[in-house]
Formats: structure tokens, sequence, C-alpha cells
């Protein structure tokens, strides 16, 4: 329902609440009341500030600054001055008259204080451990941890799960912690579509240990897909039966970290497996009826392997089986200074590529894949940009 009312547009969505006092600001909120995102406008048409609150009540800032778009977290007493403005901003609206729907969303919205807003980062910290990265497309889903941390963790360049030795929920604490996340999320799960199993390797359980957990997921939130990340040289041990059965039981997409498609790149990143591999597992997903989506990171390997990079990687993508629906992210490597992949890069004499390098690097990368497969989206990635 869209209403307006004065110089107010309002929109009661079915999953979210939207409001407009002037057009140069925009606020949603979640069911539950608590703000999702605002923008703050600017005299010049598309400037302006996009601010977006996490589920632990972080807020992250966005603009674009001379064709640079900027990112940053805003610390806790900033934090709490834009909620501040926000209930601010809105709480005129409480002395106007307005249907029972507007109504009825505006007090819930204004039952929230700075203070509440900010004390749901404990409430966040009960329901979930440390939460990494999730795949963009997977950003609004429901995100439950069956498993905490990677199975491998030796990969040179990452260090999302280094702080965190891998292991998998039981079921009866998986149960506890889907409990909790409902509790967290109340109505605002109307926003999420999806149930995300993380983390980085979740999908590696047995059959017999990942159904249960299936089960209980898809209980408390039905009418959900369920996605999650997989690596190539574990995920290659499950038969095709077992895929299938996970098909059946609601998998819907498996996420997949290629990297790269040249063997001395994947071998000097210290990541196992093989684009021979890698291709064999892909085609066993897809015969197992499943969408999937694999990630290439754009510049790994620097300036020694930047040819052989692309070549290997466009050659294993137009091998890949895709069809509709599948999706290929495209991820600009970042270098962690001190890391194991910063000091083998050093004794290597690999120079990081520049800008207009990496940039060039994205560009064919895309055109070739969209030539091979025209029915597969092709998507930036940035890892940094990542809040849930």
């Amino acid at each position: 329902m869209t209403l307006q009312h004065g110089n107010w547009l309002l929109d009661a969505q079915a999953a979210a609440t939207v409001i407009s006092p002037n057009r140069q600001e925009v606020y949603s909120f979640d069911l539950e009341g608590r703000p999702l995102s605002w923008f703050e406008g600017s005299a010049q048409p598309f400037r302006g500030t996009v601010y977006k609150r996490s589920l632990a009540s972080q807020v992250f800032g966005r603009r674009r600054e001379d064709g640079v778009r900027q990112r940053w977290e805003l610390p806790e007493e900033a934090a709490a001055a834009q909620f501040v403005a926000v209930l601010k901003s809105v709480g005129p609206l409480k002395a106007e008259p307005l249907p029972r729907v507007f109504r009825d969303r505006l007090a819930r919205i204004l039952s929230w204080t700075p203070e509440r807003l900010l004390a749901e980062r404990a409430r966040f910290e009960e329901a979930y451990l440390p939460i990494s990265i999730l795949p963009p497309d997977q950003y609004q889903a429901v995100v439950l941890q069956a498993t905490f941390g990677c199975s491998w963790n030796r990969c040179t360049f990452c260090s999302f799960y280094q702080d965190r030795p891998f292991s998998a929920k039981t079921p009866a604490a998986f149960t506890e912690h889907v409990e909790r996340v409902a509790a967290l999320l109340g109505e605002a799960v109307a926003l999420r579509r999806s149930i995300f199993l993380a983390d980085g390797n979740a999908l590696i359980l047995a059959n017999t240990r990942l159904m249960p957990l299936i089960e209980r997921a898809q209980a408390a939130f039905p009418e959900r897909g369920i996605y999650g990340f997989v690596d190539v040289f574990t995920g290659e041990k499950k038969p095709l039966a077992d895929w299938q059965a996970l098909e059946r039981a609601g998998l819907k997409r498996v996420y997949i970290g290629l990297e790269t498609g040249h063997d001395a790149l994947l071998h000097w990143l210290n990541k196992p497996g093989s684009a021979a591999e890698a291709h064999a597992f892909i085609s066993l997903l897809k015969q197992a009826g499943l969408s999937v989506s694999v990630i290439v990171m754009v510049g790994a390997g620097g300036s020694t392997f930047a040819e052989a990079h692309l070549r290997d990687s466009l050659a294993l993508l137009a091998a890949i089986p895709f069809t509709k629906g599948d999706l290929v992210y495209l991820s600009p490597f970042i270098e962690h200074p001190g890391s194991v992949y910063a000091q083998r890069a050093a004794e290597l004499g690999s120079r990081a590529l520049s800008d207009d390098e990496r940039a060039a690097q994205y560009e064919a990368l895309k055109r070739g894949i969209r030539q091979a497969h025209p029915e597969v989206r092709v998507a930036l990635y940035h890892l940094e940009e990542f809040f849930y």
C-alpha cells in the first residue's frame, strides 16, 4: 500500500516500510521497526550518502566521490547519532492522520530507541558466531551456521577463517541456534527468502549429518531454498546420489571458489584440486539438477601469473556446463599485508596488478564468459562490501 500524504511518501510493503519526507531523504525499516537503510541526498542528482544497518546494528556508509566508491563503518557513537536522526526525521508523522496500517508500522518504528538498537549487537552475538563472508546474492538470506570455519583453511590468500578451527554443530546445538536466529529476526524474516548454510564449507558434511540440519532449518523457515559453499576437493567426494538427495531436500545452489583455472597458480595459492577436477565436480552438480555459482579472483597471482591465469580461467569457464540461472562472480583480489601470499609474492617478485591491469583482466574475463555462456549472469563481487 502506497500513500502520498502532503510532502510525505509512504509505502507499506509486504516485507518492509519505506518513508520519504521530501525525496531527498528515504528511510526503510523491517517489519520489527528497525532501520534497514536510509539515503541522504544532495542538490545534485544521484549524489548523496547511503547508510545501511546490519543485524548487529553496525552502520555502514557509502557514497561515490570523483567516480570512486567510498565505504566505511561508523563508530558506535556515530551510529547512535544516525539512529537519533532517523527517528527524528520520521517522528513528525505520529501527529498525522494516517490509515491504520501506517499508524501501526510507525508505532513499531518509534518504539525503538538508539540505545535499544545498539543493544541488538548483544542479541546478534547470542545467536551467531562471527559471520565472515557470504555470496552477494545471499546477503539477505537467513544465515544458519551448521559449521564454523573452513575444513581446509590453508589457502595463502584467505584470512576469513584463520581465527577458528573447523567444527560442526550437533543437531541439538543447531536447533538452539535456529531458535535464537528466529527470535532475533522476528517478523523481519519476511525480507529473507532463502537459507544459507554457513560457514565456509558446510555442504561437505555427510548427508546423514546434513539432512537433519536441513530439516530443522526448513521447519523453522519454511518455503525457502537451501544454499551454501563447498570446495572442489572435498565436495567431489560425495557421489551423485548424495547430491541428488540434497537437491530433493531443497538445496538450490552451490557456491564454489574456483579462484583460477591455472593449476600452477592453484598450487602456489596452496589450494588443492585442479581445473580438471573442478570441471568434473561442477558437471556432477549439474547432473544432480543443482544451480552453481563459481568465484574467480581477478588479479590473483599478480604479474607473474596474469597471462596464464586469464587464459586458463577462460578455458575452464568455457568448458563448464553452465545452464540458465547459474552465476559467475568476478572478485577483485585483495592482498593482505603480512599474509603468506604476500610473502610468497615478494619472494617470487610477482608485482600486484595495477588498477588498470586488473580492470583489463576483469573485462576480458567478463567478455569471455558472456561469449561462451550468454545465459549465465556475470557479476562483480567486492569482498570488502559484505555485511550481514
